[in-house]
């Protein structure tokens, strides 16, 4: 079983976006059971509280359904527990690599280097725009989650 914990700094908008659209991917791929997700915040501002609410209208939108996802902070044992930690911009990498526990760094990751063709290295945070940026965060995560799949397939056979 692989283990892929997102991570942004509610835990209400980008990581929770990034899971559902991955848990989509491998569901689609007959890969349950082989590959799980996770997302969690750097900041405990909205632990035990749902994605913002147009954050999941924007999925639900795309057949995507993450109203059910609760938010909680990231904590350093998820450096043993997850394969690959995704942070979903560099601030968020920033803190990351500060909790993370010594000869686990390759486990941490930027999430967007899964979509190099897109040509963005962080995640932007559509919490105070408008619509469209939720729309935009959907497509360059599910960019990123489609490069992640088939990056784990290439790493790992068995998925």
């Amino acid at each position: 079983m692989v283990k892929v914990l997102f991570v942004c700094t509610g835990n209400i908008c980008r990581s929770p976006t990034a899971e559902g659209v991955f848990r989509a991917l491998v569901r689609r791929a007959g890969l349950d059971g082989h590959v799980a997700a996770d997302s969690a915040a750097t900041h405990g501002y909205h632990v035990g509280e749902p994605p913002d609410a147009r954050t999941v209208a924007t999925a639900r939108r795309r057949g995507i359904e993450i109203g059910h996802l609760r938010a909680r902070q990231v904590r350093r044992e998820d450096f043993e527990a997850f394969d690959l930690i995704l942070a979903m911009d560099r601030g968020h990498h920033r803190a990351l690599s500060r909790l993370c526990p010594p000869g686990a760094e390759d486990r941490l990751a930027l999430f967007m280097d899964f979509a190099p063709h897109l040509g963005i290295r962080d995640v932007p945070d559509p919490y105070y725009g408008g619509p469209d940026g939720f729309e935009d965060v959907l497509d360059m995560v599910t960019a990123a989650c489609e490069g992640l799949l088939a990056h784990l397939r290439e790493r790992h056979p068995a998925t």
